[in-house]
């Protein structure tokens, strides 16, 4: 892979950067920028002949987290017969598994995954068709390892040891299905992923992709109460998609450079129940009232947009992998140490009445430190209102979910 004096490599899809306390946290993107005179040899251990230049303004990173990235670095002395060159080589330390991982958005997903410097072993898990992908990731000079695993016999192994589980298994949407549509089969699977998630890794990050997220959220959290090994803290229902789609759309809208660009996302995952807080988007811009109800209803039908548009060949595959790969990239950086991370993401919460709900949130070592309040003061009439309509379809949701788990609980 040749590169000039200036090749930019998109390590992370992005980690999300607070500034200090008493302000609102805003989600920074994040990146590399290596500039080298000789071409890279390899992406693995992202070998470069000089150093590593953070620049916020063309890349993805920002200054607040260029210690961060170079502390996951070390320098690995070189023997004669190698190149004349100095080598970076990441400490990658963490075990990420990813459940579906041969279906449209786990091989997308589990890609992603591979290129993290912070990933020293990737588990790809399916019913069938998984020893492929496995073998395909396995090809790219990236630090982690690549072990695949099929079948419910081989479950327990996928997940030994691991800190991060991710979970897009199930069925996608069909044209004329909505998410509820999903439930009788997602429900079920996630119920079975997620009772092995408490037998082998009951401390993992265990982060809910499957749709219905705003039910299959609260039957994890269910299936994990029932196994004496709930924490709050560390279930997440992915809604990243929700702020990358509310976040593209606005700076297209406004015109403005993407990287900048930061609108908090809150309630749910599906329909009405996703609230863009468009008055709380950074930096500070204005909406007329036909904007902002413009671009709140494409924000919630933009999963349906897609759909139609592959016209009964799948749904948002690619879009949902890239940011589901930026939420594990912020959990492993939470897990490593960085004191700065912040996304929104559906949890355990007092925000509300409800008991789920989106927000954004700061992640640290053991999960959600804490939920961003401030994001639900001040809001807009528009926003007020928006907020207490969704709240009895998240409602419903989240009982639903709850309901089967207990049902099944109960049948068991």
């Amino acid at each position: 892979m040749a590169a000039t004096s200036a090749t930019t490599f998109s390590i992370t899809p992005t980690i999300a950067f607070g500034p200090k306390a008493g302000q609102l946290p805003q989600s920074k993107p994040s990146g590399v920028r290596f500039n080298s005179k000789k071409s890279l040899v390899s992406f693995s251990g992202l070998k470069a002949v000089t150093s590593v230049i953070c620049e916020s303004d063309t890349s993805f990173l920002n200054k607040e987290s260029c210690s961060a990235l170079r502390s996951t670095f070390a320098r690995k002395a070189q023997s004669s017969e190698q190149r004349p060159q100095n080598a970076l080589q990441p400490q990658a330390s963490f075990k990420v598994a990813v459940l579906g991982a041969a279906g449209g958005i786990g091989q997308p997903l589990a890609l992603l995954i591979k290129m993290s410097p912070l990933v020293s072993a990737l588990h790809l898990y399916d019913v069938m068709n998984v020893k492929g992908v496995a073998a395909d990731l396995s090809h790219c000079n990236t630090p982690s390892q690549v072990l695949d695993f099929t079948g419910p016999e081989e479950l327990a192994s996928a997940l030994k040891g691991v800190n991060v589980v991710v979970i897009p298994a199930g069925v996608p949407r069909k044209p004329g299905m909505t998410r509820d549509d999903l439930f009788n089969i997602n429900a079920n699977i996630v119920k079975t992923l997620v009772e092995a998630v408490a037998d082998n890794c009951p401390d993992a990050f265990v982060h809910i992709i499957s749709n219905p997220v705003n039910s299959t959220v609260p039957i994890a959290a269910e299936v994990l109460k029932q196994k004496g090994v709930y924490d709050p803290k560390k279930l997440f229902g992915v809604t990243t998609l929700d702020v990358v789609r509310a976040n593209t759309f606005v700076a297209q809208k406004k015109n403005l450079k993407l990287i900048d660009v930061d609108v908090p996302v809150v309630g749910g995952h599906a329909g009405i129940t996703i609230l863009p807080l468009l008055s709380k988007t950074m930096p500070s811009v204005s909406f007329t009232d036909e904007e902002v109800g413009d671009l709140t209803v494409r924000i919630q039908n933009a999963g349906t947009e897609v759909v139609e548009a592959k016209a009964g060949a799948g749904s948002a595959t690619l879009s949902m992998a890239y940011a589901a790969a930026r939420f594990v990239e912020s959990s492993l950086r939470a897990l490593d140490g960085d004191g700065d991370v912040y996304e929104c993401v559906f949890v355990e919460s007092n925000l509300t009445e409800l008991p789920f709900f989106a927000s954004r949130v700061k992640l640290g070592r053991n999960g959600v430190e804490s939920l961003i309040s401030s994001d639900l003061q001040g809001l807009t009439e528009y926003e007020q209102k928006a907020l207490e309509a969704l709240k009895p379809e998240l409602k419903a949701s989240i009982e639903k979910g709850v309901a089967f788990a207990q049902k099944q609980a109960v049948a068991a």
